[in-house]
């Protein structure tokens, strides 16, 4: 029997019984994982989750089973899969981001969420409060203090006499429209004029670019679904127009971007089954503080830094969690 197969079975089998009962005729307890993309792209993600699990003394297969579903950019798949969550009864739903929480808060309010990482899960309406989070719904915020501020004296440092700043994102995800909200607050506190490039699907990027010419000297990238989905055009339009652009994570660096900056996501999975745990022994999430990142990774292309004909500060270099070639 294929393996997916088999966990939806044996999340089928299990799904009527409280956990308690579970553990006390020995069955496993079952954790429904859904997430933006491929399994491909969450790989170091979903290993950092399941050896924090296993130094918890959670195994799967063996006293835990994991159902893996990948939303593969495509955001409509996430309510599809909540539903199947649900009609399998499993004991936690792990997800990220405010589609992929949101789809699983509307379909159930009494099976625990534990998110790996969004915007600002106040101001989304996802919890009540981070001490506090209230409900169904907890876990790590992908934001600190200032974190947009920080972002735009990276761009600043980087672009000598940086004027005009394109904030590229997408209005259908509540999550990026709270961090565009930050940055273009960051911009302009620092005097900086903002043009808003938005793309709902992947057709409408590259018009975006086109758009653009001689209207920003660069550009914030606000992370997302559509947008990791999507980074390969995104770098390479950016890189074609001639524009430094700051991304949210290091596969965008990797893929030719200038420069990132954000949360070690495979810390915050790690950290995440830190939630799971404590659900599965029978904490409710309502009383689970939300935390915010302990680590935010800087790093930058010195390939794309030289084909921009920028000079990196020695301040950025001294910083940098990694220099990519």
């Amino acid at each position: 029997m294929k393996r997916r197969a088999f966990l939806s079975l044996l999340g089928g089998a299990a799904g009527g019984w409280p956990l308690s009962i579970r553990a006390a005729t020995g069955k496993q307890p079952v954790i429904g994982f859904m997430v933006s993309g491929s399994q491909a792209s969450y790989a170091q993600n979903v290993a950092g989750f399941v050896q924090r699990l296993r130094e918890l003394g959670w195994t799967d297969g063996d006293n835990v089973a994991i159902v893996y579903r990948w939303a593969e950019g495509m955001n409509e798949r996430y309510p599809e899969i909540a539903a199947e969550f649900v009609k399998l009864n499993v004991d936690v739903i792990v997800t990220s981001g405010s589609e992929g929480i949101g789809a699983a808060k509307r379909a159930t309010s009494t099976i625990p969420i534990v998110f790996a990482v969004t915007a600002d899960p106040v101001a989304i309406g996802l919890v009540e409060s981070l001490a506090h989070p209230g409900g169904n719904v907890t876990g790590l915020s992908g934001q600190t203090t200032d974190f947009a501020g920080k972002e735009i004296e990276l761009l600043r440092e980087l672009v000598p006499g940086l004027q005009r700043l394109a904030i590229l994102t997408n209005p259908n995800s509540p999550g990026m429209m709270v961090e565009t909200r930050s940055v273009l607050a960051a911009a302009q506190t620092v005097g900086l004029d903002v043009v808003t490039l938005t793309v709902r699907q992947a057709e409408e990027i590259t018009p975006a670019f086109d758009g653009l010419k001689n209207k920003a000297d660069a550009i914030y990238c606000v992370p997302g679904p559509l947008m990791t989905v999507n980074r390969v055009r995104i770098v390479t339009l950016a890189l074609a127009a001639k524009l430094p652009a700051i991304y949210g994570g290091r596969d965008y660096v990797e893929a030719g971007g200038l420069i990132s900056y954000g949360p070690d996501l495979v810390d915050n999975y790690r950290r995440a089954a830190n939630f799971v745990d404590k659900i599965l022994r029978g904490a409710k999430p309502a009383d689970i503080p939300v935390e915010q990142p302990t680590k935010l990774l800087l790093y930058v292309n010195r390939t794309t830094a030289r084909a921009l004909g920028l000079t990196i500060p020695q301040s950025i270099l001294l910083r940098a969690d990694d220099l990519i070639e």
